[in-house]
């Protein structure tokens, strides 16, 4: 039995090497800018295409292959490269890039200092560009590059790019973040960059001051955010890109210093396989919920019933295609609620037993409709959703205690006046019953 399982995992791991490695499909849609050549992103595309995706080139202005046919998404990812552009065909509008986050078709957008459509669509998510000329400028570290290529330190610890990263050259635009709590971070801007439309400190004074007027804030510091990713609730992904340059083979081969090439090989591989739903991906594969010491699941369950709640959570392995039992969560809420939770409490995951999450609790002495909450949002990962009904009904006449401990006082009253009852019947019978004497004195009838 083991050595056929080893052998099914070793075929599906060999079949797995000519499928996507997206869990929603291995299609990709590419309008390429025309003043962009093909062949300057050939390593991040032929990345693409060694993990098995199927890339289809369009020109922003082609009218072919549609984006959406019949209100239908014809494509599971759609990477628009199109920083020159500010015409596009009649299928790429701002509202049908926002519709296709709802068909669960996942966007990478590239910006560029200049004002295009894509600048209009950016604060749709939340995103605050800077004046249109004014890229992001940086004179540290000191180095032999013009002061709009910077290199960027990657966080160590971020969940969605690899550990230990080499910095990686960024030419763009910056973005600063508003209060969506559906953003994603991946990349700030170093504390000593800012935005300016002149490459040397001769107007920096002047920017300072025009921050101050106006009361926005200047434009500098890691503050502002270079690769800002979005997730809907859909949980279709989009990421927002600071500069195309960051994905090119130019900034890929790049050296940071003398022998250490650039990060962005990678980095690019880590962003794209984030917005293709590649990592970070769960699901919730069942629910349970029973009385203690049952396995069915009841219509009902009645007031301070003993009541237990399972759910079973698996993660995407994309170098396998399968989805395996996932623990890893470690703050998982459970709501039962009714309106308002009435009971919040921790989910924990079971030990020994992968990708199950189990909790047992009281139900309230409360009747009514009330649901099982499981609602999971943590950023970068794939949102949790799932509600299940349950009515709650109080006990049935033939359920409840033949005796309550908290009414042992109006037992004792009952039994007290039953027996001074019986008592008092008890003397009244048996007193004397005898007819009282004439009297002599009394007439005779």
């Amino acid at each position: 039995m083991r050595f056929l399982r080893q052998l099914l995992l070793s075929v599906l791991a060999l079949a797995s090497l000519a499928l996507a490695r997206s869990s929603t499909g291995d299609s990709v849609l590419i309008l390429l800018d025309p003043s962009l050549k093909k062949e300057d992103f050939s390593v991040f595309f032929g990345d693409l295409e060694k993990k098995g995706y199927q890339l289809t080139f369009r020109s922003p202005k082609d009218a072919t292959p549609e984006i959406i046919k019949d209100d239908v998404s014809q494509f599971a990812h759609v990477v628009v490269f199109a920083p020159n552009t500010k015409s596009f065909a009649a299928d790429v509008t701002p509202q049908s890039l926002v519709s296709l986050l709802s068909k669960n078709t996942n966007l990478l957008l590239a910006l560029s200092p200049k004002q295009t459509p894509l600048s209009s669509l950016a604060s749709e998510f939340s995103l605050i560009l800077p004046p249109p000329g004014t890229p992001l400028v940086s004179h540290f570290p000191k180095r032999d590059t013009p002061p709009t290529v910077i290199p960027v330190d990657v966080p160590a610890t971020h969940d969605i790019i690899s550990p230990n990263l080499p910095p990686v050259w960024f030419s763009g635009v910056p973005q600063a973040l508003g209060n969506n709590p559906m953003l994603v971070p991946i990349l700030k801007a170093p504390p000593q960059a800012f935005a300016s439309d002149a490459d040397s400190d001769k107007g920096a004074d002047a920017l300072v001051e025009a921050a101050d007027k106006s009361g926005e804030g200047l434009w500098a510091g890691s503050s502002l955010s270079l690769v800002t990713g979005f997730q809907a609730l859909s949980n279709a992904r989009a990421t927002w890109l600071g500069g195309v340059e960051l994905f090119s083979d130019d900034f890929i081969n790049k050296e940071i210093s003398k022998g250490v090439k650039s990060g962005n090989r990678r980095f690019a591989s880590d962003v794209a396989a984030w917005t293709f739903q590649e990592s970070h991906v769960l699901r919730i594969d069942s629910v349970e919920h029973h009385r203690v010491n049952e396995t069915l699941p009841r219509e009902t369950y009645t007031i301070n019933d003993r009541v237990t709640y399972t759910t079973y959570i698996s993660k995407y392995n994309p170098e396998l295609d399968l989805w395996e039992p996932y623990s890893g969560i470690k703050d998982m809420q459970l709501e039962f609620t009714m309106l308002d939770p009435h009971i919040r409490t921790s989910l924990p995951p079971i030990a020994g037993e992968p990708g199950k999450y189990s909790v047992t609790f009281r139900v309230p002495d409360r009747h009514g409709v009330f649901k099982f909450v499981n609602d999971y949002k943590r950023k970068g990962w794939t949102y949790l959703t799932s509600s299940t009904v349950v009515p709650v009904v109080p006990p049935r006449h033939d359920e409840y205690p033949r005796f309550l401990s908290a009414a042992w006082p109006y037992y004792a009253g009952a039994f007290s006046t039953s027996a001074a009852f019986v008592l008092f019947v008890t003397l009244w019978l048996a007193g004397d019953d005898r007819e009282p004497k004439k009297s002599k004195g009394a007439k005779a009838e």
